[in-house]
């Protein structure tokens, strides 16, 4: 399962094996300075936006990969239904990352330097 981390002064989505090959993508690397907003949701899917190109999609189930619309850029990696952490971004590559996870209020708190739940 994908996870987000701070390495240096960039955060990290970092995949597995087999998540880089349902995106089409190695792991994400954008600057710490970029980050404008982070939160938790209940769920991924009302935060994704766009059309999926390139990466893998079955609604519900999986959505892994670049998003891509009039708003320019997202990257999600998406499975289930669970907790999700949506990090905003600005001036970089993406204008948003979306990642499902078990630990999503720890890892919003790692990603903010905020005490966690």
């Amino acid at each position: 399962m994908a996870t987000l981390a701070i390495v240096g002064e960039h955060l990290v989505v970092k995949m597995s094996w087999f998540e880089k090959l349902e995106a089409f993508h190695s792991d994400v690397s954008v600057r710490r300075s970029g980050v404008r907003d982070v939160r938790v949701v209940d769920t991924a899917w009302p935060e994704l936006r766009g059309v999926r190109a390139p990466g893998t999609g079955i609604p519900g189930v999986v959505a892994v990969g670049t998003r891509r619309g009039g708003f320019g850029k997202d990257f999600a990696v998406v499975h289930g239904k669970g907790p999700t952490v949506v990090v905003e971004l600005e001036g970089e590559n993406y204008a948003r990352l979306i990642v499902t996870a078990e630990d999503a209020g720890a890892l919003a708190a790692t990603i903010t330097g905020t005490p966690g739940n």
